[in-house]
């Protein structure tokens, strides 16, 4: 499966996405991390669709902060442009969980063994020295920052943190649970219909998130609210939840302990 994102005219970001493409070694790191994410610790998918739906998330969050007027990380400090920034968030969603390959735990720390040597290949020749440095090393802590409990230190950062939370539609949360299992972690994966990314009417971002039952509530506020509280966004996106329709789907038969 081709992996897509909106290009518009970044022509760095074009060069970017046929180099991942190309790359047999990145298609390969993310099977291997699903195989051990699905397979081997019976989580939600982490691999190739996961990767799509983060980066496809990240670059809209970061393109609707860019035009409300918040300035990227890449841009305050080191001068570049918000071009450069959508090439930050889009590398690091295709690299934050090559780590699993390695092991669930810790995930965030062994992703940089692999995204240092990665991201300087995907970005050699797009950039020269010294911006090749400073992309790669911005690339790396939005890497390390999608870590719940890790302080985000850039823009860029944070948009990863919380496009990364927003893949759980229908049983694709990123709060780990065990299929088959009847609790509130799998039944409030299985309540959320549909997540979107728009325009906020009092901020530059929006995410409405559809429900089919009061229990994907637990989904927002357990996995959303606390990244978006230490993603440093919080003041630039707002959050909201909704049920469609007047009754229910119901989600399990019945329930005993």
């Amino acid at each position: 499966m081709e992996f897509k994102v909106p290009l518009r005219k970044n022509r760095k970001l074009r060069a970017l996405v046929d180099r991942i493409n190309a790359d047999q070694e990145l298609f390969q790191l993310w099977k291997c991390a699903n195989v051990n994410a699905v397979d081997r610790s019976g989580i939600s998918d982490h691999g190739e669709v996961h990767v799509r739906i983060v980066a496809n998330a990240a670059l809209r969050i970061i393109r609707l902060l860019v035009d409300g007027g918040v300035e990227p990380g890449v841009v305050t400090h080191h001068g570049l442009t918000g071009e450069d920034a959508e090439v930050i968030v889009v590398l690091a969603a295709c690299l934050h969980d090559t780590g699993i390959s390695i092991h669930r735990d810790d995930h965030e720390r062994y992703s940089l063994l692999i995204a240092f040597r990665k991201a300087r290949e995907l970005l050699e020749g797009i950039y020269v020295e010294p911006d090749l440095t400073t992309m790669v090393s911005e690339t790396l802590h939005a890497i390390i920052a999608h870590a719940a409990d890790e302080k985000c230190l850039t823009v860029e950062a944070g948009v990863l943190k919380v496009a990364d939370s927003t893949d759980m539609t229908e049983g694709r949360s990123r709060i780990p649970f065990e299929s088959g299992e009847v609790n509130i972690h799998s039944v409030s994966a299985q309540a959320v219909d549909g997540v979107n990314i728009i325009r906020g009417a009092k901020k530059p971002v929006c995410i409405e998130i559809k429900l089919a039952n009061s229990a994907g509530i637990f989904q927002v506020d357990e996995l959303l609210r606390n990244k978006l509280e230490n993603s440093s966004l919080a003041p630039f996106v707002e959050v909201t939840a909704k049920i469609e329709g007047e009754t229910e789907r119901r989600l399990f038969e019945s329930f005993t302990i």
